[in-house]
């Protein structure tokens, strides 16, 4: 047996509504805020790891968008520098054919 919200008095464990006092007993699960600060920390492992912060974005991107965004900046600005990187080595590797150092 449990009792009433409203008026305390003991009532049937399965009732939808007090019999004494006609209030309702269904209590609606209480739901934890979505914590969305948009987070340093995710935005750098994701760019240390594009590839996870472009599932971080994936998941996050309805439930928290601020942060999703900041996992999938940093996948890309990560994308980037790789990119970067092996063009410039690449650069560096033909200037250095051209000049007789290989």
């Amino acid at each position: 047996m449990k009792y009433c919200k409203n008026c305390g008095k003991e009532i049937d464990d399965l009732a939808a509504i007090c019999p004494h006092c006609g209030v309702p007993q269904q209590s609606m699960p209480v739901q934890q805020p979505v914590v969305d600060n948009g987070g340093f920390g995710w935005g750098l492992l994701g760019c240390c790891i594009p590839l996870v912060g472009l599932i971080l974005f994936l998941v996050w991107k309805d439930t928290k968008p601020k942060t999703s965004k900041a996992a999938g900046i940093g996948a890309l600005v990560g994308v980037g520098c790789a990119v970067l990187y092996y063009i410039l080595i690449f650069a560096f590797g033909i200037g250095a054919g051209l000049m007789g150092y290989m």
